[in-house]
């Protein structure tokens, strides 16, 4: 297997480092717009899919498709956004019943089993080092499906476009499942960061803790006023 997606995921993930730490707050918004532009274009589509079934007797054939790639782009994308904003449920039942430091050390395990995790996904094939035979992975996939060049069921350009580029009118797999090795680069960079953060005190675990009980004490007020 070729190393050079691997080698770009690296430059992605220090790009995105540099740009964090130059604009924390624009990184965040943008992070949260591009996932709320994909939630707007599911809904869009799925709309659109309901007035033209049933206003017009017609209907965009790729429609489900592209739903179903939509939706799990907006998955792939949150596990990394959840770790990184902490909004990810969890049961910390534990964590709130050992001491301190124990509850620290569970929590660094976790950003630390997270990361595993992440990388395993990503590209099994460094586990041989530890004398696993196993390979496999969502690089190794993404490039197989790049080599291959094949389409997606629906999903084709506009017309202009292959006229244009004088391409196949079929989007090609690789393009729309780049996600995969790039969301889980995401995860694991996401969970180092948590690791960091869990180690120097800034944050005390990987989930969020009390949510629900945090809301009602921050809101329990509000009918009163």
């Amino acid at each position: 297997m070729p190393y050079w997606p691997h080698f770009y995921l690296l430059i992605l993930i220090a790009i995105i480092w540099g740009l964090e730490k130059a604009y924390p707050q624009k990184m965040e918004r943008f992070e949260e717009n591009f996932m709320v532009i994909i939630l707007a274009s599911i809904m869009a589509v799925s709309f659109g899919q309901v007035i033209a079934r049933y206003g017009f007797n017609t209907g965009w054939s790729a429609a489900l498709e592209f739903n179903t790639l939509a939706f799990s782009w907006l998955i792939l994308l949150g596990m990394s956004y959840g770790i990184k904003t902490g909004i990810h449920l969890g049961v910390d039942i534990v964590l709130n019943a050992v001491p301190a430091r124990i509850s620290k050390a569970l929590s660094l395990f976790g950003a630390a089993c997270a990361c595993l995790y992440g990388l395993i996904l990503l590209d099994s094939t460094w586990i041989a080092l530890l004398g696993v035979e196993i390979r496999g992975g969502a690089i190794e996939y993404w490039v197989k499906m790049f080599k291959i060049g094949i389409g997606t069921e629906e999903l084709r350009y506009p017309i202009f476009i292959q006229d244009m580029f004088d391409i196949r009118p079929r989007v090609q797999r690789w393009l729309v499942l780049v996600i995969l090795p790039i969301s889980l680069a995401l995860l694991s960079y996401r969970s180092i960061q948590a690791f960091y953060d869990i180690w120097t005190g800034k944050r005390t675990m990987l989930i969020s803790g009390h949510e629900a009980q945090d809301l009602v004490e921050e809101n329990k007020n509000i009918l009163k006023d």
